[in-house]
Protein backbone atom coordinates (compact mmCIF):
# COMPACT_ATOMS: atom_id res chain seq x y z
CA UNK A 1 0.00 0.00 0.00
CA UNK A 2 1.65 3.36 -0.80
CA UNK A 3 1.94 6.18 1.65
CA UNK A 4 -0.78 8.05 -0.64
CA UNK A 5 -3.53 5.30 -0.13
CA UNK A 6 -2.61 4.98 3.77
CA UNK A 7 -3.29 8.73 3.77
CA UNK A 8 -6.66 8.17 2.22
CA UNK A 9 -7.54 5.50 4.24
CA UNK A 10 -6.92 7.38 7.71
CA UNK A 11 -8.93 10.27 6.91
CA UNK A 12 -11.98 7.30 5.48
CA UNK A 13 -11.55 6.01 9.40
CA UNK A 14 -10.94 9.82 10.44
CA UNK A 15 -14.77 10.68 8.49
CA UNK A 16 -16.34 7.83 9.73
CA UNK A 17 -15.93 8.06 13.41
CA UNK A 18 -16.09 12.07 13.19
CA UNK A 19 -20.25 11.64 14.82
CA UNK A 20 -18.89 8.91 17.58
CA UNK A 21 -16.14 11.22 18.26
CA UNK A 22 -17.98 14.33 18.28
CA UNK A 23 -20.38 12.71 20.43
CA UNK A 24 -17.84 11.83 22.86
CA UNK A 25 -16.53 15.18 23.06
CA UNK A 26 -19.63 16.99 24.41
CA UNK A 27 -18.54 20.29 22.85
CA UNK A 28 -21.70 22.69 22.06
CA UNK A 29 -22.31 24.13 18.84
CA UNK A 30 -21.93 27.89 18.59
CA UNK A 31 -24.56 30.14 18.75
CA UNK A 32 -25.47 31.85 15.01
CA UNK A 33 -23.19 34.86 14.48
CA UNK A 34 -21.02 34.01 17.35
CA UNK A 35 -17.43 33.29 16.69
CA UNK A 36 -14.77 31.67 18.40
CA UNK A 37 -11.33 33.01 19.25
CA UNK A 38 -8.09 31.45 18.18
CA UNK A 39 -7.97 29.95 22.11
CA UNK A 40 -10.92 28.66 22.03
CA UNK A 41 -10.66 26.26 18.57
CA UNK A 42 -7.28 25.49 20.01
CA UNK A 43 -9.08 24.33 22.86
CA UNK A 44 -11.68 22.15 20.87
CA UNK A 45 -9.39 20.88 18.65
CA UNK A 46 -7.60 19.19 21.18
CA UNK A 47 -10.95 17.90 22.81
CA UNK A 48 -11.51 16.75 19.49
CA UNK A 49 -8.31 14.91 18.99
CA UNK A 50 -8.49 13.46 22.46
CA UNK A 51 -12.06 11.97 22.04
CA UNK A 52 -11.03 10.29 18.43
CA UNK A 53 -8.20 8.21 20.11
CA UNK A 54 -11.33 7.34 22.62
CA UNK A 55 -13.04 6.49 19.55
CA UNK A 56 -10.74 5.00 17.54
CA UNK A 57 -10.10 2.64 20.96
CA UNK A 58 -13.33 1.82 21.25
CA UNK A 59 -14.01 0.70 17.74
CA UNK A 60 -10.57 -1.46 18.19
CA UNK A 61 -12.18 -2.92 21.43
CA UNK A 62 -15.67 -3.62 20.29
CA UNK A 63 -13.93 -5.26 17.01
CA UNK A 64 -11.57 -7.64 18.53
CA UNK A 65 -14.42 -8.52 21.65
CA UNK A 66 -12.30 -6.94 24.31
CA UNK A 67 -14.79 -6.15 27.29
CA UNK A 68 -12.36 -3.56 29.38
Amino acid sequence: MSEAERQQQRVREFLSLLPLTLELAGLPRADAGRYYTEDQIEARAITIRHAYKVARKLIMDVASGSTG
